[in-house]
């Protein structure tokens, strides 16, 4: 889990790294933090080239949605799921009790964070979440971070030296920013201590309780497979659009198992009509609070459907979609039509997503958002 996260406003970044953490220090006094204590976490904090690089690396993101799910979906992690379910029965009827939360919702994170535990990282968490507060491009995110490690480290609950995790300074079985940690961290074993990395139930319900406190909606869905007529007005799809499960009906979305469930949903096609088709109820949004890739988010959330009983997806038939070179050229074009497509990565995010509909729309092509060879040679 990456995202849930304080803002600061013109984070001070970049630099020698050696002042840098003397002014983290400073700063560190002045919310509260003992100088002795501030002194001792950031003594043996060392930059790491291998956090950037793995922060610049990110183009499994670039997958589209059918070969992303299928590259993290497997049987095995279907009954691993199944059989963790088992193991930990009461663990999560007690967060089902306590949080509203849905066990299939968080076994699939648990999965797709650390394969239920099995991988958690081995990078030296103080370093990573230094070195990206002194990297400038997400500062705002990861100093507050520094500081919430170092509360965490006064208290006894974090080892500078030797707490180990994700590169993007997430900690445990599901992943969990030691600001999270601070919120929401339960001692789900009632041994006295937080141990995310060593106890489930300890992991289990610090993510129940974050989800709900991220807003998770009690006793409602997330995510529907539905059925789609061959003609509709495609811009009514995404997540801006939300409409009724009447109004869904009349324009001849149906479901594919089960019944509509009577909340405003929105409609996704992740890669155009003609491919998969879900309906997006409010619990959805929730998802964009714990990660904001949009193929990781529908993914979490479809493997949820799965694990819960759900059939595999109607794959269909979708249109090719664009290759990395084709997509940074999209973007570029987009932004320079004046869309807010956020950085040129060749990654179909929301903003991505937006742009293209926009612009499917204005040149009379079915405005689903997928981006296509079509598409890119209109532009």
């Amino acid at each position: 889990m990456m995202l849930v996260a304080p803002v600061m406003a013109q984070a001070q970044c970049g630099g020698s790294f050696t002042a840098f953490k003397a002014g983290v220090a400073s700063e560190a006094a002045k919310r509260g933090i003992a100088p002795a204590t501030a002194n001792s976490f950031l003594s043996g904090v060392r930059q790491d080239p291998a956090v950037i690089r793995a922060d610049r690396a990110q183009g499994v993101f670039q997958r589209p949605f059918i070969d992303f799910s299928r590259r993290l979906i497997s049987q095995n992690r279907i009954d691993a799921g199944r059989a963790k379910a088992r193991q930990y029965a009461s663990v999560f009827d007690r967060i089902e009790r306590e949080y509203g939360l849905d066990r299939h919702v968080l076994l699939a994170f648990w999965a797709f964070e650390t394969d239920y535990g099995a991988f958690q990282g081995d990078f030296n968490t103080a370093n990573a979440l230094v070195t990206l507060a002194h990297d400038c491009r997400r500062p705002d995110l990861f100093r507050p971070q520094v500081f919430a490690a170092m509360a965490l480290f006064a208290r006894g609950d974090f080892d500078p030296q030797r707490t180990t995790g994700a590169w993007a300074g997430e900690i445990g079985m599901v992943q969990m920013l030691p600001a999270d940690i601070l919120k929401n961290g339960v001692d789900g074993d009632g041994d006295g201590v937080v141990q995310l990395k060593s106890s489930a139930p300890d992991a289990l319900m610090s993510g129940g309780k974050m989800l709900q406190h991220l807003g998770w909606r009690a006793g409602q869905p997330w995510l529907q497979e539905v059925r789609v007529p061959a003609q509709m007005d495609w811009s009514l799809s995404g997540l801006e659009t939300r409409k009724s499960a009447a109004e869904w009906r009349a324009l001849g979305v149906q479901p594919r198992t089960g019944q509509l469930s009577d909340l405003p949903a929105s409609l996704i096609l992740p890669q155009g009509h003609k491919g998969p088709a879900f309906l997006a109820y409010p619990n959805f949004n929730t998802y964009f609070e714990w990660n904001q890739s949009f193929t990781y988010v529908l993914t979490a959330a479809y493997f949820a459907t799965r694990l819960a009983g759900a059939p595999v997806y109607d794959a269909g038939n979708p249109d090719a979609g664009l290759g990395s070179d084709q997509m940074n050229r999209l973007q570029t074009k987009l932004q320079q039509r004046g869309y807010d497509v956020g950085k040129i990565d060749g990654i179909l995010g929301a903003g991505t997503r937006a742009a293209v509909q926009a612009e499917q729309k204005r040149l009379g092509l079915p405005a689903d958002a997928w981006p296509t060879r079509t598409l890119l040679d209109r532009l």
